[in-house]
């Protein structure tokens, strides 16, 4: 059973950074794919990032082009997501997700991943 770990959540000021991270648990480690999802108190789940394992292709929904950025370590076990200029309604536990087949959903859609972290909380404060 594929387990995924995130840490590097926090409290930061507006305007700061955090660098989340996600540990995977299977060695060795394919995925089709990556993404980092987050929740707010009263939403639904919103796609963040996404990268694809083979060819490192990002996607990344529009409104945090340039200011997220996802990447995998060069041991291929782990994936990041970097945070910059945060602001307070970027609040939310951030998930990261394993795609490991092809399902026929996006991969902005949750349901095209079958294992999720616990999440990690982000706060933002103003």
């Amino acid at each position: 059973q594929l387990q995924l770990v995130e840490s590097g959540g926090g409290l930061v000021q507006a305007g700061g950074s955090l660098r989340l991270s996600c540990a995977a648990s299977a060695r060795p480690f394919s995925p089709i794919a990556m993404g980092w999802f987050r929740q707010a108190p009263g939403k639904e789940r919103e796609f963040v990032a996404a990268i694809q394992w083979s060819s490192s292709t990002t996607y990344y929904v529009d409104s945090m082009k340039g200011l997220f950025t996802i990447s995998r370590d060069n041991a291929k076990t782990t994936v990041f997501l970097q945070m910059s200029s945060l602001r307070p309604e970027d609040t939310a536990v951030y998930y990261c997700a394993a795609k490991v087949a092809y399902n026929g959903h996006a991969l902005e859609n949750p349901r095209a991943y079958a294992y999720w972290g616990q999440g990690t909380q982000v706060t933002v404060s103003s």
